[in-house]
């Protein structure tokens, strides 16, 4: 029985993000469902201070929808999907960026529902929480001030992260372009960008949302890599291959690689969708 792909997009980010994919896949033949997480999508808060011409002081204090919304949050709403996908056949959950903190949660609490897990260049954290990776050597080249501009708002009193993306600003949008997508053309690079939001939540987990070996560790997994992402090093996206292995050592990663920066991979998704059609020959053979 053929499976269906559950694609769960990263921080500020949504469903919108996996139309090409989406298409892609669905001209080979696979079924696939893209997953809006809560405050995310048609849910997303977009303050008249965010169009144009902006008032970049009232965006600083304009509430969000995303407010409040935690880890546990997404992972029940991504529950819910995975348990009606489930009723069609087998299930691959497919987590981009920061959705593999989601898909990890999900695969703690209902592995049952997972016939696969894909990780394209997505945190699934093991030692450490997500934050405390980028104090290690192998995100020693990520430069996160460069971005620091665009972000709006102070996020203690927003009980949110917000960035101006509409920022006309060049060396901001320089350094977006260099840390998401520098593998692509100026206007690839400004049409992604006009697909974010603006908030993202401030809940990046805990120890107990690492993976669990015995839930999450008996999915058979798979990670993608992406080697020229600026935003989730190789080296760091390898040492999560290494966590992972060394938590379940009898269940270690099918790992592929792509030629892509952190989002060209969905810009140009054929190279992607044929890695996803391979893993679903082998959960459909294995169902």
């Amino acid at each position: 029985m053929q499976p269906t792909f559950v694609l769960v997009h990263g921080a500020f980010a949504n469903s919108f993000s996996f139309a090409p994919l989406q298409a892609e896949l669905g001209l080979l033949g696979h079924r696939s469902v893209a997953v809006d997480l809560p405050g995310h999508g048609f849910q997303a808060s977009y303050s008249r201070a965010y169009q144009a011409p902006q008032d970049l002081e009232a965006l600083a204090a304009a509430p969000g929808s995303i407010k409040g919304v935690t880890l546990a949050d997404n992972a029940r709403h991504l529950i819910t999907v995975l348990e009606r996908a489930k009723e069609n056949g087998p299930v691959i959950l497919v987590a981009h960026s920061r959705g593999g903190i989601t898909a990890t949660a999900a695969a703690n609490a209902r592995p049952d529902l997972i016939d696969r897990l894909v990780y394209v260049s997505a945190w699934c954290p093991v030692d450490l929480d997500v934050n405390d990776y980028y104090a290690e050597p192998e995100m020693a080249a990520y430069d996160g001030s460069s971005l620091a501009p665009a972000m709006v708002g102070n996020p203690a009193e927003l009980g949110l992260l917000r960035f101006n993306f509409r920022t006309a600003d060049p060396d901001t949008l320089a350094a977006f372009k260099a840390a998401f997508l520098a593998d692509g053309t100026d206007e690839e690079f400004l049409t992604f960008l006009n697909t974010f939001q603006p908030d993202e939540n401030l809940d990046g987990g805990t120890a107990s949302d690492r993976a669990q070996a015995a839930t999450w560790g008996r999915i058979p997994k798979t990670y993608v890599r992406l080697a020229d992402d600026a935003s989730l090093s190789l080296a760091l996206q390898d040492r999560l291959i290494r966590e992972g292995n060394a938590l379940t050592p009898d269940n270690p990663y099918d790992v592929r690689t792509l030629e892509s920066s952190h989002l060209k991979w969905l810009v140009d998704p054929a190279p992607a969708a044929r890695v996803l059609g391979e893993l679903a020959a082998h959960t459909a053979e294995s169902a």
